[in-house]
């Protein structure tokens, strides 16, 4: 399944970028970003979950040569993580987040107007945890009675691998001024690393990001 996905998103680049249109003035743009996500991670054994609510920011660099097609790169701060849904279990709480510097590279695909543009990202990220932190209302190193179905061997469990990759797409809009631009992105991230252990005699086979992001930007136009 991961290879199907990483070979779809190299075919899909090399389609927009033979199919782009010559004879457009490029464009260069430097800009900042802030925003909120909702994470959740795929577990295997599974976890019932809530999204968890955390924030993102970074730099943006964006070069634009082909009508309707360009590049962007980012450097961003994220949390991911999860929040674990006790409904059925008791009055308990317990949250992680996992909180990463990621560098996402990928295709720009816009179209409308010299002051008002729609458009698409997508393109692989990678990333690296650089601190997690559990929260919860009860003794991590001495576990409530919880009942047999409910899932807890990741209580305490280290983070086994700090390098983090995948897939984020998403689209939004851009209000252009003379040199400047004011954008509003929806973005999904498809997290194909895991961060726990995933040998065969390890007990979670998948343990990946899944997170949601809402960001606006401003970009600074240099040419």
């Amino acid at each position: 399944m991961k290879k199907i996905i990483i070979s779809s998103l190299i075919l899909f680049c090399c389609i927009i970028t033979t199919s782009a249109q010559r004879n457009y003035k490029p464009e260069f743009a430097i800009g900042g970003k802030f925003g909120t996500t909702l994470s959740k991670v795929t577990l295997r054994p599974s976890v019932r979950q809530n999204y968890e609510i955390g924030y993102t920011g970074g730099l943006s660099v964006r070069y634009i040569e082909e009508k309707y097609f360009g590049f962007i790169i980012e450097l961003n701060y994220t949390q991911h993580g999860w929040n674990e849904n006790f409904s059925d279990e008791g009055d308990y709480s317990y949250s992680r987040k996992l909180n990463y510097i990621e560098l996402p590279f990928m295709t720009h695909i816009f179209f409308g107007n010299k002051n008002f543009r729609g458009f698409v990202n997508l393109g692989p990220q990678v990333g690296f945890l650089i601190s997690d932190k559990e929260i919860s209302s009860f003794d991590l190193k001495d576990l409530p009675k919880f009942s047999q179905t409910w899932e807890s061997t990741q209580y305490n469990m280290p983070i086994a691998n700090k390098f983090d990759y995948g897939i984020c797409g998403g689209g939004g809009i851009e209000i252009k001024a003379k040199k400047s631009s004011f954008i509003l992105e929806g973005r999904y991230y498809f997290g194909l690393g895991d961060f726990f252990k995933n040998r065969k005699a390890d007990y979670f086979a998948t343990s990946s990001n899944q997170t949601i992001s809402v960001a606006l930007s401003y970009m600074l136009n240099l040419k």
